[in-house]
């Protein structure tokens, strides 16, 4: 994904989570529980990995030049960094608890550059008050646990409903899942949940990601609305992490 030769130049402690953050002559990581948090490359933009299909979902309502996004889990900006490639004109709204990692992403990320409106504080708490809409709503909230990231609360009925409320007509809401061992039974809880409560609902994947993103909304857009968005990307890994994503029908 980076540069070959990194090097961990500093370990920062936030109230939420502790973020090594890795360097090379391009490229900056910050890792988090032995995973990669946050990436950016001064050339490149995707990674074939889930922020590559969450940038993907947010093209896939009825308006395939959105105006409006809601980012809930900003951490260092990735997703948003490829999006501003994307949709040059839409207006960014981020909510994230952990301030520290915001001010780190400002310093080493050049998360200033994406032109978001960051709020720093709990997004559950947030949508509880929250009276905006948005054309896309992109829920990608997870925390740190010692070996692995964790949901701090469980999708359901309650939260589901302050989500919608945030999701301008024709807009659609996109959740980003971790796979594998410790993740199904939330998965599967979600890809339910999602199904009785929407017309639509298609699963975003990418061959290296571990994770699934699902994209759900009165109509929801197949794969054919991506082709030739890769031509954002000067990059020739970038056009090709961009044609790996994929798009079915849940």
């Amino acid at each position: 994904m980076a540069a070959a030769r990194m090097r961990r130049t500093a370990v920062v402690r936030t109230a939420h989570q502790q973020v090594e953050i890795w360097r090379s002559d391009l490229a900056t990581e910050f890792r988090v529980a032995g995973a990669v948090h946050a990436f950016h490359h001064r050339r490149r933009f995707l990674t074939g990995l889930v922020w590559d299909m969450l940038a993907a979902a947010a093209l896939l309502g009825t308006r395939d030049q959105p105006r409006t996004l809601l980012m809930l889990g900003l951490a260092g900006g990735t997703t948003l960094r490829i999006l501003r490639r994307l949709l040059p004109a839409c207006r960014f709204t981020a909510v994230e608890i952990d301030g520290e990692i915001v001010r780190l992403a400002r310093r080493h990320m050049a998360l200033d550059a994406t032109g978001v409106e960051v709020v720093t504080g709990d997004a559950y708490e947030w949508l509880r008050t929250n009276r905006r809409t948005f054309d896309v709503v992109i829920d990608d909230i997870y925390l740190a646990g010692r070996t692995d990231v964790f949901r701090p609360q469980a999708m359901d009925g309650s939260l589901l409903k302050n989500l919608r409320r945030c999701v301008a007509p024709g807009g659609v809401l996109a959740v980003n899942l971790v796979t594998g061992p410790g993740h199904r039974t939330a998965q599967s809880a979600t890809r339910r949940l999602l199904r009785e409560s929407f017309p639509e609902v298609r699963a975003v994947t990418s061959p290296a990601a571990l994770n699934e993103v699902l994209v759900a909304g009165p109509a929801v857009a197949t794969g054919r609305r991506l082709r030739g968005r890769e031509t954002a990307f000067a990059d020739a890994r970038d056009r090709v992490h961009w044609r790996e994503v994929a798009v079915r029908r849940l």
